[in-house]
């Protein structure tokens, strides 16, 4: 007669996996805000953060960087300011008085062009048959063309209607030059005055017929008043 014994089943035991390091550790958030700084301040046009992370070290955490730096420069002679999605460093608007003798006098928009461009913000994206539409004059190719060298309009996507028209919307640079976020914050009549882009006195309302060259700004207080 034998003695049987029960043998519990040998089970596979899966030693724990180690987290994998990364083979790089990312700087103190204090140098990646020194870092965006940096950046920032040597570039003439606003940095996106997909630019930022490609420029900083691997690891970094751009946008963590740059909400510590917003509120470093809050209430200083300059901010850090989001311009549609890119940041750049900009003189504190109420300090803006004391850049006066350095600024270079604005080239000036005409009635046109003014309307044309107030149109785009405003209803963006939009075609040139709806600009017509809503300015109840044809749009000449110079008033377009202006615009476009300025860098302040951009060809849109083209509509899904016969024809397949091109619309135009506002750039980065014009929301930069007004020192706007986004299209949703539109400038009015007196940002347009300070900006140089308006005469101060207003003239008389011209003929039906498009001018190009009209520089009166009669009638445009209620395209860009809220």
């Amino acid at each position: 007669m034998t003695d049987e014994t029960e043998t519990e089943p040998e089970t596979d035991t899966v030693p724990p996996v180690p987290e994998e390091e990364s083979l790089f550790e990312a700087p103190p958030m204090g140098e990646q805000e020194r870092m965006v700084e940096a950046v920032l301040f040597a570039s003439a046009e606003p940095v996106t953060v997909a630019e930022l992370t490609a420029r900083m070290p691997h690891g970094s955490d751009p946008s963590e960087a740059l909400v510590h730096l917003r509120k470093r420069y809050e209430g200083r002679g300059v901010r850090v300011v989001k311009v549609g999605d890119a940041y750049a460093i900009r003189t504190a608007p109420d300090l803006g008085y004391l850049m006066h003798k350095e600024t270079v006098e604005a080239r000036k928009l005409s009635r046109a062009a003014i309307e044309t461009l107030a149109i785009i913000a405003y209803h963006q994206p939009v075609t040139r048959a709806e600009i017509e539409e809503i300015r109840g004059v044809s749009v000449s190719r110079g008033t377009v063309d202006q615009l476009i060298e300025m860098e302040w309009i951009r060809f849109g996507r083209r509509r899904m209607s016969p024809g397949r028209p091109v619309t135009f919307v506002v750039t980065q640079g014009f929301l930069d030059h007004f020192g706007l976020e986004s299209a949703r914050d539109l400038p009015g009549l007196k940002e347009l005055r300070s900006a140089g882009l308006l005469e101060s006195r207003p003239q008389a309302e011209t003929p039906d017929a498009e001018e190009d060259d009209d520089m009166g700004d009669a009638g445009q207080s209620e395209l860009f008043e809220e």
